[in-house]
């Protein structure tokens, strides 16, 4: 039982009431004294009676109701309320979240055809395949005539290449052919023109010498010496005629012949440049066709399950099926691999700072429990239209394979925050806050007495005792209809803790007084 104590006000109180009473009767008359009553004092006495009484009770028994309201140092029936007897143990601080299987190693097939096309075969939905099989068969009739036409424009540009070569080919040898061959053939020839015509004039001037000497003697005619004589002029002629021959041919011919074969050649040189460009061009027109005609049929790139990438929104519906157009880079299906899976959580704002890669998790599906790590702690928030809740996403590798982890299924995430040895720990529902402060109510005796005390890591049900509270007490687990809003203080009293820290506002302990 709480301890009370009736104030000495309530006497006081009650000896004003009688002094009152006294006075009032006086003031009105005894009603034994009256030789003959009157009728009016009949009715009024019973009442002012009971007026009294009334007022004398209610001064004497306030005090002991206000000592039994919630919140007051006063006495109280403690049977019946549930206790918790306050020791050390090993606590797991966990967070418990749901999501969605998903592979870790997720590979979109989509269709890279340009301009997109028309899904003319693909796979059942659901069905497991090997690496190398069919999956997807579009419509490639457009693509393939574009292609035939193609390779037409590619074999005539290969042959105007191939022309193109062989031209370039012959104005080079022209070139070399002259500059080794004709111009030096006709080297020698313009010099052995300039010493035949030098022997001759050599040969017509010796024989003119020797005609003027018979002419002297009298052995010739006048006309033979002339005869002579204009023989040599014409030799003489002839050497000049030579001489400019060979200067025409190695100061002009030569120069003017090579500049006209080096340009063919040039010529020939960029013709096949041109022509060998627009080859490669239709060349990589052709295997674009021909690449686009393969990108018509898509196979798996590795094993796994397909699932069909179906998307629905507000703002459209997407369903894959036989038939339906495809944009270009649309994904048509999925082909998770279902050797590593992992389950994508959402956690409130208020926890996910405590979550740290790395940390062990249990993963529940479908009735089954995996073990899983933390690999990935979202630095964004998901968008979500419908609640104001801001939510992140973690994601926990699975370790091990079992039949029932596919894409999709709801998962439950046990992430495990802290594995705390040798602890003091109270449920939540033995911790209230009060102002800055949070509070227990510890049993002592027949009474309930209020104690701070100092949080550390909680989770859903228990939270941890720093300071405040020791082994072996024990507290109760609605401290609220015992101790209120908090009692009062008088100026100047301290706490029974005055060496308390910040309280670490534990969303838990909030929600238990939300909820208390």
């Amino acid at each position: 039982m709480l301890e009370t104590e009736v104030p000495e006000t309530a006497t006081s109180s009650a000896s004003a009431s009688a002094s009152n009473a006294a006075a009032i009767a006086d003031l009105l008359g005894s009603p034994t004294a009256a030789a003959e009553p009157q009728p009016g004092r009949r009715r009024i006495w019973p009442w002012l009676i009971l007026l009294v009484l009334v007022a004398g009770g209610s001064v004497l028994v306030m005090p002991h109701l206000l000592a039994l309201w919630p919140g007051r140092d006063s006495a109280a029936d403690l049977s019946g309320l549930p206790l918790h007897l306050v020791a050390r143990r090993n606590l797991q601080i966990t967070v418990t979240e749901e999501g969605s299987l998903v592979s870790d190693d997720n590979v979109d097939i989509a269709c890279e055809v340009d301009g997109g096309s028309t899904v003319i075969e693909i796979v059942d939905d659901g069905a497991f395949v090997t690496k190398g099989m069919e999956l997807v068969k579009l419509d490639d009739s457009v693509i393939s005539e574009n292609a035939t036409a193609q390779k037409i424009a590619f074999e005539k540009a290969r042959a105007l290449m191939i022309q193109a070569e062989k031209d370039f080919a012959a104005a080079k040898i022209a070139v070399e052919e002259y500059r080794e061959g004709i111009f030096k053939k006709d080297l020698r020839t313009a010099e052995s023109n300039v010493t035949a015509a030098t022997e001759r004039l050599q040969a017509t001037q010796n024989t003119l010498a020797y005609g003027e000497r018979m002419f002297r003697k009298g052995y010739i005619t006048p006309q033979q010496l002339e005869a002579q004589k204009s023989a040599v002029a014409r030799a003489e002629l002839d050497l000049g005629t030579a001489n400019i021959a060979l200067d025409v041919l190695t100061t002009f011919t030569k120069p003017k012949m090579i500049t006209e074969l080096e340009s063919t050649r040039d010529a020939a040189e960029a013709r096949l440049e041109s022509e060998r460009a627009a080859l490669e061009l239709e060349k990589i027109k052709l295997e674009r066709l021909e690449g686009e005609l393969k990108k018509c049929t898509i196979r798996a790139p590795q094993d796994g399950l397909v699932i069909y990438a179906n998307s629905r929104s507000y703002r459209q519906e997407t369903e894959i099926k036989e038939g339906a157009a495809v944009r270009e880079r649309q994904v048509i299906l999925k082909l998770p691999d279902l050797t590593a899976m992992r389950a994508d959580v959402e956690v409130h704002e208020s926890k996910v700072d405590e979550i740290k890669i790395g940390m062990p998790a249990t993963v529940r599906v479908q009735g089954e429990t995996f073990p899983g790590k933390v690999t990935a702690v979202a630095n964004r928030p998901e968008s979500n239209y419908f609640s104001t809740a801001k939510k992140y996403i973690v994601q926990v590798k699975i370790e091990g394979q079992s039949q029932v982890l596919r894409p999709g299924f709801t998962a439950e995430a046990e992430i495990v925050i802290a594995d705390l040895k040798d602890v003091l720990a109270v449920p939540v529902a033995a911790v209230i806050e009060q102002g800055d402060e949070y509070v227990c109510a510890v049993r002592a005796g027949d009474e309930a007495r209020r104690r701070v005390v100092t949080l550390g890591q909680s989770d859903d049900e228990s939270v941890e005792i720093m300071t405040g509270l020791n082994s072996g007490e024990e507290v109760f687990l609605n401290p609220r209809k015992l101790l209120g809003d908090g009692p009062p203080r008088e100026q100047g009293e301290a706490p029974d803790f005055p060496e308390r820290q910040q309280p670490t506002g534990r969303p838990e302990i909030a929600a238990e007084k939300e909820r208390a």
